[in-house]
């Protein structure tokens, strides 16, 4: 029987893994991994320990020039992946990666430094050069670590890597075969289950000391379908900070099913119109539009440095008064949920915006100080190769008290938004543009003809003026990993049904009169 890797001990494995700091193995041959079981003593005992008392010197030779602030941030994280395509496996790949990343501030500056050599001399190495951006020398000082204790929003009893390749595949196979049987015009279909499990350790000159282990898993389900050279494609997915307990075949087939429906809905669709019309927001599955047009506009960094269309708005009304928009890191569950940030804060439920005013912004430790204020919890980064910046975790527009139905009558002529896909926005102005992979006409109050094509474009400050009706039906959703900074986050976002009552719609044909 052959299994992922050779057991090795762990002082061998770190040993082996000073050369590179990761361990990557994948295979297109599916026999590989059909009955392979993830080492035990990778993911119950992680080859990285460092202690308080090893911890407390790495900060101290972090301050040797001085500096207001230190901080260690230890990383062990495990990665699972396994995809099928054209009804085969294609490959199934599990990677190893662990490093320290040691950062130094003071003032404005952030002196910042990273190794996968853990052995002390180069961690001490690595301690002192992320010291070189201080100054002046500090005598005398020692340092106690107290551990934090933190909640737990995490949703997970079974790790997802405790479960063999070929139990995934399942899930995938199922998928496959729902699909297929779901339409003869679907003609393609993939799927895919990830998974990575990180433990972090934080370590300050604050006398922080925080370990948490954080899982995020995702089952996605994909079909394409051809009719008289028209194509169309279907969409669907289930994650974030989930157990396998949270999947079988039930919820493959229902994945599967939805990324069908979508896929042979949108083969007629016809070309979107162009022109200003309201919209109609579905629940769930329109938040990226919040989360990109108004939430990168609402981080602290961008308000420092005033580069941000809301960086002076603050106690202002920037919105309709039924407008509040929320994010928050504390939702059970979800991708972007954390039980504390990258720099051992507790995560937190953050209103930006209340009843239409704008109440406050998204911070980090570095940005918090330089603005007198707080941290909100949000100092995320990739992983220990990068320093934290302000980064959002679940963000949602907060539920209002109309009847999603008459929000739906009350639109005469307009569009209905499904889901928003991609798209480019600039938090400097506010400007965006988004496409739209499942959306329809409204006619009389009522969801008529698929369209394709459409794209939302405008500014996210008039849009939030603009928004007369939000429903109770507030769903959160997302499922994305959100870029900034040359760094990828998981998060969530949602919202519940709403009207827009007037946006600019791109498309192919001119609107009906």
């Amino acid at each position: 029987m052959k299994t992922y890797f050779r057991p090795i001990k762990r002082r061998e494995f770190i040993k082996k893994s000073m050369a590179g700091g990761a361990v990557f193995a994948t295979a297109p041959i599916w026999k590989l991994f059909s009955h392979s079981l993830p080492p035990s003593d990778l993911t119950s005992n992680p080859p990285i320990d460092l202690d308080k008392e090893t911890l407390s010197k790495l900060l101290l030779a972090a301050l040797q020039n001085g500096g207001e602030f230190a901080e260690v941030y230890v990383e062990y994280n495990v990665s699972n992946s396994i995809g099928l395509d054209e009804n085969k496996i294609r490959a199934a790949s599990r990677g190893v990666d662990m490093g320290v990343g040691i950062r130094v501030l003071q003032g404005e500056k952030t002196g910042y430094a990273h190794t996968d050599d853990l052995s002390l001399e180069k961690l001490e190495e690595t301690a002192r050069v992320a010291g070189l951006i201080a100054s002046g020398k500090i005598e005398g000082q020692s340092i106690s670590l107290k551990e934090r204790e933190i909640p737990d929003y995490y949703l997970v009893e079974t790790s997802p890597d405790s479960i063999i390749p070929q139990d995934k595949a399942k899930l995938l196979w199922k998928a496959n075969s729902v699909v297929r049987a779901y339409d003869k015009r679907i003609t393609q279909v993939g799927a895919s289950f990830s998974d990575t499990n990180k433990k972090i350790i934080i370590a300050n000159t604050e006398g922080v000391y925080v370990a948490d282990d954080q899982t995020i898993s995702r089952l996605i389900v994909s079909a394409s379908a051809f009719e008289k050279g028209k194509r169309s494609r279907g969409y669907a997915y289930k994650g974030g900070t989930l157990g396998y307990e949270h999947y079988d075949l039930k919820a493959a087939e229902e994945l599967a099913k939805e990324a069908g429906r979508i896929a042979i809905t949108m083969l007629p669709a016809e070309d979107a119109p162009a022109g200003e019309y309201p919209i109609l927001l579905a629940k769930g599955d329109c938040g990226t539009f919040f989360h990109e047009a108004i939430g990168h506009s609402l981080e602290g960094d961008g308000a420092r440095r005033k580069t941000t269309c809301f960086w002076d708005k603050k106690g202002e009304m920037i919105a309709s008064k039924i407008v509040s928009l929320a994010d928050d890191g504390t939702v059970p569950g979800k991708r972007g949920s954390i039980n504390v940030d990258d720099e051992g804060t507790p995560s937190q439920n953050t209103v930006l915006i209340k009843d239409g005013m704008c109440t406050g912004f998204l911070y980090d430790k570095l940005n918090a100080k330089l603005m007198n204020t707080q941290s909100t919890g949000n100092g995320r980064r990739e992983s220990y190769q990068h320093y934290p910046i302000p980064r959002m975790t679940n963000t949602y527009l907060m539920a209002g008290n109309d009847d999603p139905e008459d929000i739906l009558k009350s639109v005469k002529n307009g569009i209905y938004i499904k889901n928003i896909g991609g798209g480019n926005v600039s938090p400097t102005t506010g400007r965006f543009v988004f496409s739209v992979p499942e959306g329809y006409m409204i006619e009389d109050g009522k969801i008529t003809t698929p369209l394709k094509g459409i794209q939302l474009m405008g500014n996210g400050p008039d849009v939030l003026k603009n928004i007369t009706m939000v429903g109770p039906d507030l769903e959160i959703l997302g499922g994305g990993t959100c870029g900034k900074a040359g760094q990828g986050k998981p998060v969530s976002d949602g919202n519940p049904t709403l009207k827009v009552a007037k946006i600019t719609i791109g498309g192919a044909r001119i609107r009906r009169s």
